[in-house]
């Protein structure tokens, strides 16, 4: 009989196929190490066979060094005539991030939404208007310039990222800087997002790490009619009215002592 919490590996549709190149054997060998430890969240593989777009959470990043991002990317390239595949990935601290990347690679923005609630929703509507920016904006508005997962895999206290970015839009000239802090609930059923903004990325790192002040709040910016619209939508579709009680990611269980918690408040 199977683990209860046994998720199926990714499906990454390349049997009869042989990597491009040794480097791209190597590559995907090494990304795909711990593959019995990830979860697909959501997948989509184009009608012409070409290209998979998977996007995965990883259990085993607790245990890589500590604050390391637990969303994986993968895109997969195949060429039939030839019968190889290449591939890109990257990792991503907070999931509208590495949705943003899929969608960057070409996945329809309807095929990075996960199809499971297997984790923690959004608690309110400035956590929803932030996520959908995030996940949108495909003009290279944001750099990430740091970001540290705080996963203490207990029920003692909530898991805690932050992510430090470079704003490139010109309304936030004054203030370029920010960050995103992600706050998840120690019952992990519901999470919030906030952003803060700063002149200088020493600063934010700095705001980040030690949390000697209050996160100074970003300027709301003019957001148009239909993008409101939008994000109301999204939270009446998400259920927020009336929070469900979702189904949280198993994880493999490890002593909190053994990942300090940096920048704790």
């Amino acid at each position: 009989m199977p683990h209860p919490y046994e998720w199926p590996t990714p499906d990454y549709r390349i049997d009869g196929l042989k990597p491009a190149t040794e480097r791209i054997e190597d590559d995907f060998d090494s990304v795909t190490l711990s593959d019995d430890m990830f979860v697909t969240l959501a997948a989509h593989h184009s009608a012409d066979g070409r290209d998979s777009y998977l996007l995965l959470y990883d259990r085993s990043a607790i245990w890589d060094i500590p604050g390391t991002a637990e969303y994986v990317t993968l895109h997969l390239i195949r060429d039939v005539e030839r019968q190889t595949f290449t591939f890109e990935h990257d990792r991503h601290p907070i999931l509208p991030l590495a949705q943003n990347w899929l969608i960057r690679q070409g996945c329809p923005p309807a095929g990075t939404e996960p199809t499971d609630h297997h984790g923690p929703r959004p608690a309110d509507a400035i956590t929803v208007r932030l996520e959908d920016r995030l996940r949108t904006d495909l003009d290279d508005r944001y750099e990430v310039i740091d970001h540290y997962t705080d996963n203490p895999c207990s029920f003692d206290r909530g898991v805690e990222v932050y992510t430090v970015v470079c704003d490139n839009d010109p309304d936030s000239a004054q203030a370029p800087y920010r960050v995103f802090l992600q706050e998840t609930t120690r019952d992990l059923r519901s999470y919030t997002m906030r952003e803060g903004a700063f002149t200088t990325a020493e600063a934010a790192c700095a705001w980040a790490t030690e949390r000697n002040s209050p996160l100074p709040t970003a300027p709301v910016p003019h957001v148009r009619r239909a993008q409101t619209a939008r994000a109301r939508s999204t939270l009446h579709g998400r259920g927020l009215s009336v929070p469900p009680a979702p189904v949280a990611l198993p994880r493999p269980t490890t002593p909190a002592s053994s990942h300090p918690r940096r920048g704790a408040l």
